[in-house]
């Protein structure tokens, strides 16, 4: 899941972003709404954590500007103020869902996995191919009865492939959802994340390296 988190509080930011990649999602932080909409205009992110309290744009143009644009990525919106007036006020400007600081960070992670499963195709409950089974739920994964334990960057790519069985998943979509900015494009990171799952999942194989192409899960 690719995450863009912008608000001009650059600790809680930053906090907000650490949290969030050790949950195994893509993130990007800004300070201003301005940056915010550049970069929601480059990358098709899957869910905005939103300030209202932007400087340059305010959150709440951004949001107005998401949803007039069209853009893909749902709003999970931030502010200090915690009236149902507030709430009501945000959600019409066309926020996705609303919280208030501050907040406990497990709910917020709850909040955007919601928001991310929103904003894809559905997929089952649980992904299966042959004796590999992943429950996105629980966040766990077996192989015949067996637990597998996956990092966190583990889990997430194995998901995005067995949520697509079949097709070949090119290493550049790989860094632009389950990777972010900071992942070099030129490094072998994919593959060498690729390696220790396959390394922890055992045999037969269940993902199938396509020359020039990328990787197939099935």
């Amino acid at each position: 899941m690719r995450v863009l988190v912008a608000e001009d509080h650059r600790l809680l930011a930053e906090t907000i972003g650490t949290g969030l990649r050790r949950e195994g999602m893509a993130v990007d932080v800004v300070t201003d709404g301005g940056e915010a909409l550049h970069r929601l205009a480059a990358t098709a992110y899957d869910v905005l954590v939103l300030d209202r309290g932007l400087p340059v744009v305010s959150g709440d143009d951004v949001c107005r500007q998401v949803g007039a644009r069209g853009l893909p990525a749902r709003v999970l919106m931030l502010t200090a103020a915690g009236t149902l007036t507030d709430r009501v006020a945000g959600l019409d400007l066309g926020a996705d869902d609303y919280l208030t600081k501050p907040f406990d960070f497990p709910e917020l992670v709850a909040r955007v996995r919601a928001l991310g499963r929103r904003s894809v195709a559905p997929v089952p409950p649980v992904l299966r191919i042959g004796d590999v089974e992943l429950d996105p739920a629980r966040r766990t994964i077996t192989r015949s009865g067996r637990p597998v334990p996956l990092t966190a960057k583990e889990f997430t790519l194995l998901a995005y492939l067995m949520a697509r069985p079949g097709r070949v998943v090119s290493t550049e979509e790989l860094l632009d959802h389950v990777w972010d900015e900071a992942a070099n494009p030129f490094t072998t990171t994919v593959k060498t994340t690729l390696g220790r799952l396959r390394a922890k999942l055992g045999p037969p194989p269940i993902i199938t390296t396509i020359r020039e192409g990328g990787y197939r899960a099935g």
